[in-house]
């Protein structure tokens, strides 16, 4: 950027991405590709990673640092789980990655504690990667594909993001916390406001932020699309290193004075009271004052969001010599193993207990269906990230997402209390020294040869697609609405996760929450020979970052989803999968199709590339319409014709 023909400063994005660039000009909207240091991915998405890394014949991972963590699926309720975990391990050992064992924490808590690295890249496969710019580290969530091909030494290739700075002004009052600041964001957002860009924090607001607090925001930064987001490496993150037995980690980052950025933001931390996001979305954002008194029967309090030592230590200081309302259920999920052992020491685990908390393991848990379902028509108070309809486990349950402070006052007072009633001021101060036990990390083999993949039953090997048709005739499977998520399009839960490593019983589930027989329907269409196609709105894929969302679908026969607009992760994992993903040059052409209508789109192949749009034709009504294909470079269109990555990649023989 030049400004009178001096040069300008750069923001700390774009100094982190300047720095691991391969290819292509830093222009937003554009797409470049760059160097990946350290890879993460957990349970309910690694088994594809793995089984995708397999077939790319590479004998050993090439990032700095990779790890597999277990964290989803904890509940054991048969063998899949289990036989999951097992190959999990035996590919960690066999090709150089890191695993962290059942109980040992949440991908992301761990990670900021224990791999974090300011002004490093990390690539995961779970969209709430970005968490770890709670220690200046530049996180982003991916499909596995992508994270398979970065272990494999490849570069990562994304769109470069505008950036949204994000000043924090003065300091936050009592009982009002990082979590209310991030639900303020998506106040003005929204859940797709984010969508090619990145956030970055600045001002004097900061200082007050602990890195887990910090790591709070940037967790929930995925909720508004964003690409990534990230706060300065400062004495702050320093202190957090040390504290970790990790100061080696540290190197300030910070943008330089004379930046610009494509939008400001200010937040007045000190007008800020407690706020909560409303069913049935992140952004549905109110304030806790304006509909306090909703009776409530579960309070949740843990996830990758809220489940940090200094969170719970909150939660624990409201509960101390209270009980919880005979009517609720409060459930407290520690974020590691790390934090389970200082609130035990410290007396904080007894003041839970005593209140009336259960304590459930260290992992995920609730915040994907793995247990703890509300009652029908249940309201539930969660200091997760998301709360799709259905997500809980329960169709009809109400699930409003809060800090940890309105959560436990919450489950005292037993409806939806503003927390500032409370009148016990408190400070917490983190440890100078945490404490480390690593003992459920496990490192790879140092003899790869002596190591055999154990592969149970539920590990099947993945299909092979072949390439792109010329043309496309098309019918219309299934039509839904705008902001439809990944949990809408293939479930997570305690009964489908499972099934993650087994394609043909997980596509089963495909769309089953929003038309219960889409899956016989498309059986029906693909044993026709027949090719389908999916209408979306806007927003199509939040969520998420499965790529079963993309796999099912492909693998059931749906060539193209044509849609108003697509979320980042689940438009690359289209892509990757070899489903050509259109948006309408016109969206009013939306409201007229129909489920059932016959779609054509003739000499795809040829055109794709060549030309901004396509010609369609709604056969079954007899008018043409203009589509456009979201394919952004001639990368993402050698991806699509050739079938998908892996099929481009057999080709290109990595």
């Amino acid at each position: 950027m030049q400004k009178g023909g001096k040069a300008m400063g750069k923001n700390i994005v774009q100094k982190v991405l300047e720095s691991h660039l391969i290819e292509g000009k830093m222009t937003p909207g554009k797409e470049i590709a760059i160097k990946i240091d350290d890879v993460l991915m957990q349970d309910a998405t690694g088994t594809t990673v793995c089984l995708e890394f397999e077939e790319m014949g590479i004998s050993r991972v090439k990032t700095e640092r990779a790890v597999i963590f277990i964290d989803h699926n904890t509940l054991q309720t048969d063998f899949m789980n289990r036989d999951d975990h097992k190959y999990l391990q035996s590919f960690a050992a066999k090709y150089g990655l890191m695993l962290s064992r059942t109980g040992n924490g949440i991908c992301h808590q761990v990670w900021l504690e224990r791999f974090a690295r300011p002004g490093k890249t990390l690539l995961g496969s779970d969209s709430h990667t970005p968490t770890a710019g709670g220690a200046g580290q530049l996180g982003i969530g991916s499909g596995g594909l992508d994270v398979a091909l970065a272990m494999a030494g490849r570069p990562y290739h994304l769109i470069m993001p505008g950036v949204i700075q994000v000043r924090l002004l003065g300091e936050l009052p009592a009982y009002v916390s990082a979590k209310d600041i991030v639900l303020k964001i998506l106040e003005i957002l929204d859940v797709k406001g984010g969508k090619g860009k990145a956030l970055e924090y600045a001002g004097e607001g900061i200082k007050n932020l602990s890195v887990p607090e910090r790591a709070t925001i940037t967790n929930m930064g995925t909720e508004t699309g964003a690409t990534m987001s990230v706060f300065p490496s400062d004495e702050i993150t320093l202190a957090f290193l040390e504290a970790q037995s990790r100061g080696k980690d540290w190197q300030e980052l910070k943008p330089d004075l004379d930046v610009r950025y494509d939008k400001t933001i200010i937040i007045f931390l000190d007008k800020l009271e407690p706020l909560v996001a409303c069913p049935h979305s992140p952004d549905n954002v109110k304030k806790v004052s304006e509909i306090e008194g909703i009776k409530i029967e579960q309070v949740m309090i843990g996830s990758c969001t809220n489940s940090s030592l200094i969170d719970l230590k909150k939660a624990a200081h409201i509960l101390k010599g209270q009980t919880i309302h005979p009517d609720v259920d409060l459930v407290i999920a520690p974020g590691s193993k790390q934090v389970l052992w200082h609130l035990a020491r410290e007396g904080d685990l007894e003041a839970m207990v005593e209140a009336g908390a259960r304590i459930l393991e260290c992992a995920c848990g609730p915040c994907v269906g793995v247990g703890q379902a509300p009652g029908s028509k249940g309201v539930s108070l969660r200091t997760t990230n998301r709360n799709f309809k259905g997500r809980s486990g329960t169709e009809d349950a109400e699930v409003y997402l809060v800090s940890p402070e309105t959560a436990a006052v919450s489950a005292i007072i037993g409806e939806l209390t503003d927390p500032r009633m409370m009148e016990r001021p408190f400070e917490i101060i983190l440890k100078r020294n945490f404490h480390i036990d690593d003992s459920r990390i496990l490192k790879p083999a140092k003899d790869k040869e002596l190591v055999e993949i154990i592969r149970g039953p539920n590990i099947k090997k993945l299909p092979k697609f072949p390439a792109i048709a010329q043309d496309f005739k098309m019918k219309v499977l299934l039509k839904v609405e705008d902001n439809i998520s990944t949990d809408h399009i293939l479930p997570a839960g305690a009964k489908i996760l499972p099934l993650r490593s087994n394609l043909p019983e997980i596509e089963k589930y495909t769309f089953s929450k929003v038309n219960p027989k889409f899956y016989e329907r498309a059986i029906e269409n693909r044993n026709k020979n027949g090719l389908g196609i999916v209408i979306g709105g806007e927003n199509y894929g939040q969520g998420s970052s499965r790529e079963h969302a993309a796999l099912a679908p492909r693998d059931l026969g749906v060539a193209v989803v044509l849609a108003k607009s697509f979320s980042r992760i689940h438009l690359a994992n289209l892509i990757n999968f070899g489903i050509l993903p259109l948006e309408f040059a016109d969206k009013a052409d939306y409201d007229k199709i129909e489920e059932g209508n016959q779609i054509e789109i003739l000499n795809v192949r040829d055109l794709i590339g060549k030309t901004e749009v396509l010609k369609a034709k709604n056969v079954s009504k007899n008018y043409e319409f203009e589509v456009r294909p979201c394919l952004f470079s001639q990368r993402a269109i050698n991806l699509v014709k050739a079938g998908g990555l892996l099929n481009w990649l057999r080709k290109t023989k990595i």
